[in-house]
């Protein structure tokens, strides 16, 4: 699909426009599903203890609460990111067929890949749960999925499909705490989902497989960020919508007293609208998402690493002026913007996918 593109004052920032309505299941994808925005009802008063926090109309009634201990997946839902999730462990090693991505490959119409599905121990002692697609490729693209995601999110397996169809092997993997990965979830928690990505790299690097790139959606583009930051084994990273100013968007989950409720009763429940328990900030979880500096994380980066930044114009989680905030302070940069596109790019995954590949098959 040809995707016509026009430059802006600011150098390697482009405006992606669809010549034609963009069709989703061109990459295998299954059926786009527009999800509400996120909110959330304040408590009207404090009492003893602090009410749980109800979300809209994001997670059916029928999804399972957070479980101590591991990571639960939600069968059959959408994850906090908007994200419909597509569960199906892989279980052992199989190889599909699959229809080639109708993109800028020049190979056969379809192909073998096998899939395998790996653990791999955190630095906690944790089993993140993932699954190797081998495409033909030695190298590796690691994808990372959102705040209380999976990897069976739509927008990471619609990239999976993609880049396995230039014969790009992938890694998707669950955070720990998150789909079927071991560990309690936790809000915030930056800093321990980089750590499991270290682990992931580390384990590929002992199996003589470099990472040819890693990138992450929504809250896994922040990871991703921090991690090259804090790394220079990987030399292409990509933010997928990513948040760039972390104070922004808690009251939007929690209230806009969120502060003083967490002060006055030192966590805050967060239930679906039905009242079914899905999580709990503590006090500590959220002043680890609030001190995380991003401007300094992204000038940490080493100038030899390549960034590429994705977002919609449309974004209906985090704005696109986002996206032109990490611009301003990582030097090796491009930034695209999808017009048109949400959060979850429901209308927009070839265009993404596209301009993802672009970014991880160039010289």
């Amino acid at each position: 699909m040809a995707v016509s593109t026009s430059t802006t004052t600011l150098p390697l920032l482009f405006l992606h426009r669809s010549t034609a309505s963009p069709n989703p299941t061109a990459l295998s994808f299954a059926s786009p599903l527009r999800a509400s925005p996120l909110r959330s009802r304040a408590s009207a008063s404090a009492s003893a203890a602090p009410p749980a926090e109800t979300l809209a109309d994001d997670l059916p009634s029928d999804t399972p609460p957070v479980g101590e201990g591991s990571g639960i997946p939600m069968p059959s839902s959408i994850g906090e990111d908007g994200e419909e999730l597509l569960f199906g462990a892989t279980a052992g090693k199989e190889t599909v067929s699959r229809a080639r991505a109708q993109s800028h490959s020049s190979f056969s119409d379809s192909f073998n890949v096998s899939q395998e599905r790996i653990v791999i121990t955190n630095s906690s002692g944790e089993k993140l749960i993932g699954v190797l697609h081998e495409a033909g490729s030695k190298d590796i693209v690691v994808l990372c999925h959102g705040f209380r995601s999976s990897k069976e999110s739509r927008t990471i397996m619609g990239l999976t499909d993609a880049l396995t169809s230039e014969k790009i092997s992938v890694f998707q993997f669950d955070f720990s705490g998150n789909g079927e990965s071991e560990g309690t979830f936790q809000y915030g928690n930056y800093y321990k989902e980089v750590d499991d990505l270290h682990n992931v790299i580390q384990h590929f690097k002992e199996h003589k497989r470099d990472t040819r790139a890693i990138a992450g959606h929504s809250k896994g583009g922040d990871v991703v960020i921090i991690y090259a930051s804090m790394y220079q084994d990987v030399s292409r990273v990509i933010n997928i919508s990513g948040r760039f100013d972390l104070k922004r968007g808690i009251a939007d989950r929690l209230g806009g007293d969120y502060m003083e409720r967490i002060n006055q009763h030192g966590f805050i429940d967060v239930a679906q609208k039905t009242g079914q328990f899905m999580y709990r900030v503590t006090k500590e979880s959220l002043m680890d998402r609030l001190s995380i500096d991003m401007q300094s994380a992204c000038m940490s980066i080493d100038p030899n690493c390549r960034v590429l930044t994705v977002h919609g114009s449309d974004d209906d989680v985090v704005p696109s002026e986002d996206a032109l905030e990490f611009h301003k302070y990582i030097g090796n940069h491009e930034v695209h913007i999808i017009e048109g596109a949400d959060h979850r790019y429901s209308s927009h995954r070839l265009e993404l996918a596209n301009i993802v590949m672009k970014f991880v098959t160039s010289v």
